[in-house]
Formats: structure tokens, sequence, C-alpha cells
């Protein structure tokens, strides 16, 4: 009134709360996605699998993954955009042999501004073939690769199947497309592996084809289990190299085994081979024990490891140490809880030299004098 002014002093608190923006929010929630890649493989033991993860952890390729759900035939991956996941199924095509098909569900759309909200799930099968499988190819196919015999022997899977026949030491290899148009299954599972004596071996000398590592050589092994009979298998075998008299080997008893195969019950009788060795065989009680090495895992929702998986699981890491071609592509880590060691222990068994593993890397302590995160999952 007439001029005058009124002030009055007030104390205001001012509370900043950050807030994200809605797609960020979904993403923390782990509940949001668009797209899922969903990764199977129909054998009933998970060796790929564990290969393919330490695959994943080399290359970073788990970086763009929402959430990683295992289930008992495969992985489930989990991306925010549909262009992740199909990054993922390009590096998995060359990773492994597969095939995928993909679609895509409609979720919600705008007629208005004419915009459609879709969820893309992208099915990936993997080759059913592992390495050590023994495998019978159709008559077109084993043609096709050399005239080789149609009982094989896997000895390796990357991009292509790798075979090896037992008897000749022929190798060849068969990608995605070639066993996806002439398909074959596994003869044997590997807890139908007899374990074998090695009575008397010698290397052939006079083979013109040749490996840089595996020889072939003639075997008269003895089962274990028999060793009060006097009954011995003759057999050839790409594990020439490897064994000596006294040996033991892991291998299958076709003979004597009931195999259920369209292709083996079409051959004679005469070229169904009796015995075929897989592996030589090793006493790990000491080894398992002394390893000074680890490997890094993925943070992933996973059911109870029972006692079968925990089988599957030493398995893949005897390969890892037996195998030099499969450590390249893995990255091993030096265990600083374990002594080292020497690179064989007592009984001859391989063991990863200290020259190839990573010294794990651990953050004590960041930036601002705070407690840091490890590095290890």
């Amino acid at each position: 009134m007439n001029g005058a002014i009124l002030q009055q002093v007030f104390v205001v608190d001012y509370v900043v709360q950050p807030q994200m923006c809605g797609d960020c929010h979904r993403v923390e929630a782990k509940d949001f996605w668009k797209a899922v890649v969903q990764v199977r493989q129909k054998t009933l033991h998970k060796k790929t699998f564990y290969y393919l993860e330490q695959l994943i952890l080399k290359y970073g390729m788990h970086q763009n993954t929402l959430h990683i759900k295992e289930i008992h035939d495969g992985l489930d991956f989990y991306y925010s955009s549909k262009q992740h996941a199909q990054k993922m199924v390009e590096f998995l095509q060359c990773t492994v042999p597969t095939r995928y098909k993909a679609s895509q569900r409609l979720i919600s759309q705008d007629i208005h501004s004419n915009t459609y909200n879709y969820n893309s799930t992208f099915s990936v099968e993997i080759v059913p073939i592992c390495k050590d499988n023994v495998v019978c190819l159709s008559p077109k196919l084993a043609q096709s690769l050399g005239n080789m015999n149609q009982i094989c022997v896997c000895i390796r899977v990357t991009s292509v199947i790798h075979l090896a026949d037992p008897n000749t030491l022929q190798v060849a290899d068969i990608d995605g497309n070639t066993f996806w148009s002439h398909p074959f299954n596994s003869l044997c599972h590997p807890k139908q592996l007899e374990e074998f004596i090695v009575m008397e071996c010698s290397i052939v000398r006079d083979l013109k084809r040749s490996t840089e590592k595996h020889t072939l050589g003639e075997v008269w092994v003895q089962k274990t289990s028999e060793m009060n009979m006097d009954k011995q298998y003759f057999c050839h075998t790409h594990l020439g190299h490897l064994l000596n008299p006294g040996d033991l080997v892991l291998g299958f008893d076709l003979a004597n085994c009931n195999l259920n195969d369209e292709h083996v019950n079409k051959m004679k009788s005469d070229r169904v081979l009796d015995v075929v060795l897989i592996k030589k065989s090793y006493d790990r009680t000491k080894s398992q024990c002394l390893r000074n090495w680890k490997r890094k895992e993925l943070a992933r929702d996973r059911e109870n490891m029972d006692t079968d998986d925990e089988r599957q699981y030493q398995d893949f890491l005897e390969d890892l140490e037996e195998n030099e071609a499969i450590r390249k592509n893995v990255n091993i880590y030096r265990d600083s809880t374990i002594p080292v060691e020497s690179d064989t222990d007592d009984e001859g068994a391989p063991r990863i030299s200290l020259a190839e593993m990573l010294e794990d890397l651990h953050i004590s302590q960041d930036a601002t004098g705070e407690e840091g995160e490890s590095m290890m999952t």
C-alpha cells in the first residue's frame, strides 16, 4: 500500500535425486529385453558350452548382454537391441558350426506415428557332435571326402568339424552346411568309454598320409575289466605317438555294443571296427588337487551342478591340459593359492606350463581412495 514493499526471508532446502530415463531403468531392472539368442545343442554333455563360454569371455561378447540364463540344454542371452543379438549370432557362426532361425513378436504399436515394437528371437542350434565322438558318415558323404571310411573320430570342433579316420589317418573338415545336408550322429556316449591296457604298439612307418599331431599305430589292447581272460583286440589308432605297452587308454568297444544307427546298420560287418581308441588315460588324482591355474566364468543364472555336470567340467579341464590348440583360445590365469609345480606330475599327466598363464588383475583401491572391486568373476 502506498508503495510499501514487504520482504520475508525463507530457508529453502534443495534435495538432488538422481533419476534414470525409462529405458535405463528397465535395463537396470533386468526385466526389459528386445532380443534373445537361444543357443542349443542336442547332446547329453556340456563340453561345447564350457569351451564356448571361454571364447565369449576372451572376445568380450558378453558385455552387451542384459541377462544370461542357463537351462538344461543350452544358454539364453538377452539384449536391449536387435543389433547386439545379431552380432552374437554372427560370432557363434564364426566359432562353431551352427544354423539359426529368426522370429519376432509384436509387442505394441502406435497407429498415429506408424511405429511398432517387436521382440526378436534367434534360435541357434549347434551341431550335435563334440570332440572325442565316434561318428558314422553316410556313404555319399564319405565318398565326397576322398572315399574315407565311414567310421571316424572327431578330433576337434572349431568353425568346422575335424574328423580323422583311425584306420588310415585320413582327415576331413566338415562345415555346418555340409553337416545339415548330410547329418550324422555320435555312435556312443562318453559314459560308454571303457578302459583298455596296451599290450603291443607299433608305428606304421610307410604311411604316405601323415599329420603333424597324430601318428598311425597298430595296437593290441585288452580290457582292464577282462584281465583274467585272454581276449585281446587289434585295432589301428591315431594315437600311435602317445601309446606304449602298459599304458591305459580309453575307447569304445563297438564289437560288443548295441549300435542303433541307420548308416552302421547298412554297413558290412567286416567294415565295422571292433575297438576305436579315443584318448590316453592318466592318473589325475594328484593333478586335480594341484592345478595352479583357473579360468573365468560368465555371470549367469544357473541350476545347481549335479555329479554328472561336475564330471563333464573335469573332462573339459583335462582337455585344456592335453590339447594345446584348445588352450590358445582360452584365457588361463595363474592361481596364486596353489604352489608352482613342474609341467608334468609324477604319473606323466600333461600340465599347463606357467608361460601359458596370465596374471589375474585385481583392483584393490580405486581413484577416490576407497575399496575397489576385483576383476575376477
